[in-house]
C-alpha cells in the first residue's frame, strides 16, 4: 500500500471535494469545486517525500487500550465505494477490534460516519478548517449520507449503458470512471481538474477535452457542453494549465495540442468549432517538457485546419491537414513507425500515434499508427505502458494505456485492446480509481489518484468495444 497522505480514491459530486488515502484520512479538501481552495495544506513535494505531519487533514484515530492509533497502523485496511456513488467506507481491524469510516461530499459539505465493534475501542479525528462543513457522526451528516448516495445513483442512471455483451468487470470500470469524473468535473462551471491534489487540481485542456468526450459519449450531453464552454473561454496561449475561474496558472507554457482538443470537446458537445490559434511546432508537448516538433502537437493540430493558415506551407506545399495526415507520415516516420521528433529516431516511437485515430481522424496515418502501436503494445508490463519509448524510467502510465486500447480497438485490433485493458484494471487501485502511474513491480500508485484523464479515455475505450 502507499505511503500515508497519497490520496487513493476521490469523494464528491462537483461541489466540496476531498481526496482520501488508502487508511481513511482526508489528505485534500477544496471548497467551492475541485479546483477551488484547499483546505488542507499538503503539499505534494511532501507527499512524495514522505515528510507530511501525522495530523495533516482529518485523520481518524482508533482509542484502543488506552492508545490512540491511526488507521495505517491497523492489521489490515480495506476500502470500497458504495454501489452506484461516491460514498466511500475504510474498514480496519486492530487487534479484537473493527473499525468503519464512511465519508461522503454533497454540495459544501462533507460526512464522516463511524462504527465500531470489540472491547473499548472509539473513533476520533483531527479536523480541518472549520468552514469545511465537516460533520462527523450526527443526525446531519447520516442525512447527508443518504443524499449523496441518492444523488449519484440518480445521475449514474443516467449514462448510456455498454452494450449488453460487455462483462461485468467492464461495466464496473464503466461506473466507477463516470463517478471519478462527476467527483472531479465542477458542477457549475464545467471545470475538468486533472486530480484532487495539489498541483494537480487545475484544468489543463488536453485532460478537459477528452472529459468532455467521455461525457458525451457516455449521453451526458449538458456536462460535455459546460466542459466545453469553459474550455472555450480559455486563453489558450496563455498557459498549459489553468484556475478553476480560468486564469491562467504560471510556471507551464502553453502546449499546441490544446487548440485541437477544445476544438473536438466543442464538436462532441455540439457547439460551435473554434478557429485554432496556437502554432504547433517548436512548443512542448503533451509530455510538458523541452520546446520541439513533437508528433502529438503536429497530429492535434491537423485535426482542425492548422494554425500556420490554409495557405501556408507546413510539410511541403501543403498543410498537413489537407494531405489527410500524410504529411505527418513524411516528418514523422520511420521503418518502425511514428516517432516522438521528427527525424529523430533517438526519440522513440510515440504512443500519442493513437491520437491520429481517436480523437484526431487521419485515415492516410492509420497504417503506420497501427504499426506504431502493435510495437509498443508488445513492450507493455503487466500494468501498461510507458507514454513512449524515449520516456525516462519504466513505471507504466494508465493514460497511455487507455488511450492506446481506445485507438487499437477502433482499428479493429480488439485482442491486443482487451490485453491493455487488462493491464489497466491490473493498475487501478482495489476501489477502482486508476492512478497516474504505478510501479512497474508491484502496481501500487506512485503518483495522483484517480487522474480523471486516465478514467476519461477508459470510458471512451469501453464504448468502442462495447457501443
Amino acid at each position: 500500500m502507499p505511503a500515508p497522505f497519497l490520496g487513493t480514491a476521490v469523494v464528491g459530486s462537483g461541489g466540496l471535494t476531498a481526496a482520501v488515502d488508502a487508511y481513511g484520512d482526508v489528505v485534500d479538501l477544496r471548497a467551492a469545486g475541485p479546483a477551488g481552495r484547499s483546505l488542507i495544506d499538503n503539499p505534494a513535494d511532501r507527499q512524495a517525500a514522505g515528510t507530511v505531519p501525522a495530523d495533516t487533514g482529518v485523520v481518524p484515530r482508533v482509542r484502543l487500550s488506552g492508545v490512540d492509533l491511526p488507521l495505517w497502523r491497523a492489521e489490515r485496511v480495506r476500502q470500497h465505494y458504495r454501489p452506484g456513488t461516491n460514498v466511500l467506507v475504510t474498514e480496519a481491524r486492530l487487534g479484537a477490534g473493527r473499525v468503519e469510516v464512511v465519508y461522503a461530499a454533497h454540495g459544501g459539505g462533507l460526512a464522516c460516519l463511524t462504527r465500531t465493534s470489540g472491547p473499548r475501542i472509539s473513533v476520533h479525528s483531527e479536523e480541518p478548517a472549520a468552514d469545511a462543513k465537516l460533520r462527523c457522526d450526527d443526525e446531519s451528516a447520516r442525512r447527508l449520507v443518504r443524499v449523496a448516495e441518492r444523488s449519484d445513483r440518480a445521475w449514474l442512471s443516467g449514462a448510456r449503458p455498454l452494450g449488453r455483451a460487455a462483462p461485468v468487470w467492464a461495466r464496473g470500470l464503466y461506473r466507477r470512471s463516470l463517478l471519478t469524473l462527476r467527483a472531479l468535473t465542477d458542477q457549475r462551471t464545467g471545470a475538468v481538474v486533472a486530480g484532487a491534489r495539489d498541483g494537480w487540481a487545475y484544468v489543463w485542456p488536453r485532460d478537459a477535452g477528452t472529459a468532455a468526450l467521455a461525457f458525451a459519449a457516455a449521453g451526458y450531453r449538458p456536462e460535455a457542453r459546460r466542459v466545453a464552454r469553459f474550455l472555450l473561454d480559455l486563453d489558450l496561449g496563455a498557459a498549459a494549465r489553468f484556475r478553476g475561474d480560468g486564469a491562467p496558472v504560471a510556471g507551464r507554457e502553453a502546449q499546441s495540442d490544446a487548440a485541437g482538443w477544445v476544438a473536438v470537446a466543442a464538436r462532441a458537445a455540439g457547439l460551435p468549432n473554434p478557429t485554432p490559434s496556437l502554432p504547433w511546432r517548436d512548443r512542448p508537448d503533451y509530455q510538458e517538457r523541452d520546446r520541439g516538433n513533437y508528433l502529438a502537437n503536429a497530429i492535434a493540430a491537423g485535426a482542425e485546419p492548422p494554425a500556420d493558415g490554409p495557405k501556408t506551407s507546413i510539410y511541403g506545399t501543403k498543410s498537413a491537414h489537407r494531405r489527410g495526415g500524410s504529411g505527418v507520415a513524411m516528418a514523422f516516420g520511420d521503418e518502425r513507425g511514428l516517432l516522438r521528433r521528427g527525424g529523430d529516431p533517438e526519440s522513440g516511437l510515440d504512443s500519442a500515434a493513437a491520437w491520429a485515430v481517436r480523437p484526431f481522424a487521419l485515415p492516410a496515418l492509420f497504417p503506420v499508427v497501427r504499426r506504431t502501436l502493435l510495437r509498443l503494445a508488445n513492450e507493455q508490463t503487466r500494468f501498461g505502458i510507458t507514454p513512449g519509448e524515449g520516456w525516462p524510467g519504466t513505471d507504466p502510465w494508465t493514460a497511455p494505456t487507455a488511450w492506446t486500447a481506445w485507438s487499437l480497438a477502433a482499428l479493429g485490433e480488439r485482442r491486443q485492446a482487451l490485453r491493455l485493458l487488462g493491464d489497466l484494471r491490473r493498475a487501478a487501485t482495489p476501489t477502482g480509481t486508476l492512478p497516474e502511474r504505478v510501479d512497474a513491480h508491484t502496481g501500487i500508485p506512485v503518483s495522483t489518484t484517480p487522474l480523471a484523464w486516465s478514467h476519461a479515455f477508459a470510458i471512451l475505450t469501453l464504448r468502442e468495444l462495447w457501443p
